[in-house]
Formats: C-alpha cells, sequence, structure tokens
C-alpha cells in the first residue's frame, strides 16, 4: 500500500510519562511477566505501529488497533506500553535514527558529514510521511539518539565552530530537510487526491498565464527560460549546496578545515 501522511492535528514527541518512555527507550524498566500471548514484546508493538502509519497515516495508530493487528486484546499492549503518546516516542526512535550510525565513509570531512545526514533523514521522513504531522520540537533522547548525533557531532567537530554553533549547525540542517520533505511529500498528497500529475496541474493554467505575460506586467517572469520549472532541476540539493557554501565561508573565518564546494 502507498505510504500516504494522514489528515488531522499535530501531535507532539514527549507528550506521555517522560520517565517511563525513557526506561523503555534505556531498556532499564521492569519486563512484564509472561503473558497470554506468547512472542509479545515491545519490538513487536513498534513495528506494527509504524506499519500502520506507513500504510494509513497516524491517526489510524491506537492501542486498539496495534492489538488488533498483532491478535490480541489492547489490554495486553498496557503490559509494555502506557499508551499511545508513549508509543509514539518509541516509533519516532525507530524511524528517525538506526540501529547504529553509518559508519561509511568516516574518513571524508564535515561536509561529506552534513551532505549524509541530510540524505539520509529526507530519505526517512519520504519512507515515513506521517513524521511531517509530529512536533518534534522536544524529543526525547534514548540510545538510538545520542549514538547518532555522537557520531555526527564528532565528524563535523573539525569545522572549528563552538560548541553552541556546532549543534546550530545540525539543528539548522534537520529543518532544511524538514521544509523540503514537507513540500515533496505534500506535492505527492496533492497528486494522490486530486488525480492531476503536476504537469497536468499547471498545464491547465497555461493559457490563463500566457494572456498574463503577454500585458507586459511580468516583464521578469515572462523572461525565463522554457526550462525554468521542468522537474529535472534539483532544488534539494541547489539548496543543501547552498547551506554548506555558507558554512565553508564561517569555517575558513575560524580556521577550521575548509572543504571543496559542492561540484568542486
Amino acid at each position: 500500500m502507498t505510504s500516504r501522511p494522514a489528515s488531522g492535528g499535530q501531535e507532539s514527541s514527549g507528550s506521555g510519562d517522560i520517565g517511563r518512555t525513557l526506561e523503555l527507550l534505556w531498556d532499564t524498566g521492569p519486563r512484564p511477566s509472561r503473558g497470554p500471548k506468547p512472542g509479545l514484546s515491545v519490538d513487536r508493538i513498534v513495528d506494527a505501529a509504524i506499519r500502520i502509519a506507513d500504510e494509513e497515516g497516524l491517526d489510524a495508530v491506537s492501542m486498539r488497533r496495534v492489538a488488533t493487528d498483532l491478535g490480541t486484546g489492547a489490554m495486553s499492549l498496557y503490559r509494555y506500553v502506557p499508551g499511545k503518546a508513549e508509543l509514539l516516542d518509541l516509533m519516532l526512535d525507530r524511524v528517525r535514527f538506526p540501529d547504529r550510525p553509518n559508519t561509511q565513509g568516516t574518513a571524508a570531512g564535515w561536509r561529506a558529514a552534513l551532505e549524509a545526514a541530510a540524505r539520509d533523514a529526507l530519505a526517512v521522513h519520504r519512507r515515513h510521511p506521517w513524521l511531517l504531522r509530529v512536533n518534534q520540537s522536544r524529543p526525547l533522547l534514548g540510545p538510538r539518539a545520542l549514538a547518532t548525533l555522537e557520531h555526527l557531532l564528532g565528524r563535523i567537530r573539525p569545522m572549528g565552530l563552538t560548541d553552541p554553533e556546532l549543534v546550530s549547525t545540525v539543528v539548522m540542517i534537520d529543518g532544511y530537510v524538514v521544509g523540503a520533505a514537507r513540500t515533496q511529500v505534500h506535492q505527492e498528497e496533492a497528486a494522490r487526491s486530486t488525480g492531476l500529475t503536476d504537469a497536468e496541474f499547471y498545464g491547465a493554467q497555461v493559457p490563463s498565464l500566457e494572456k498574463a505575460m503577454a500585458t507586459g506586467a511580468y516583464p521578469t517572469l515572462a523572461s525565463l527560460s522554457p526550462d525554468t520549472f521542468t522537474a529535472g532541476f534539483d532544488h534539494f540539493e541547489f539548496g543543501l549546496c547552498r547551506i554548506l557554501d555558507g558554512l565553508e565561508v564561517l569555517v575558513q573565518q575560524r580556521g577550521g578545515n575548509r572543504e571543496f564546494s559542492c561540484g568542486g
């Protein structure tokens, strides 16, 4: 089934029992006694919830629905996870952070590290569009999150920035990725909901736009080349490269390890 973001209000990370969720993330809490459903576990519950969210959207995820998919009663789930708020934080931790940070290419510099982090994050949001429905401004930090952050900060420390600036660099890249992912996911959702491709949607506007250009009121727009709005231009990569180019200037000013810009 095709992944799609669900409609509805925004949910927030960290809105459940923080202490209990951290126990589940760090595996430090009490383990449930053997119950009536052999094989049931936190991992299976989280995997089922992610599968439902990917296929039907975040609104479809509930303790009862997850239990049904696992062939058990909702009360059985509460022996493992307190509720949906805590389950959501476990889902976020699972999809946003790998079991182990990707160590391929670690010999490369800070720029390659940020490029890889940005592309990986975009791919995650494309695979799990429901992430855009969650306010993640206050994330819970489990071992996966800390390992990922530790790995990335270690690779970009040679930039020579202050510690707050290094963290701000990570926040800036993440913000850029989320914005780009939102645009891409919304475009795909619009195509599915209307049944019109981008080409068909904008093609329907061509007659009106040609008349508008003919008035002479929009000389700059009228002068743009025919390929200006083609799908072949990668806006994400262009923007990412310009952000990294700007960081190159700062790194040079601070005496850190300067690297080549995109394309050489």
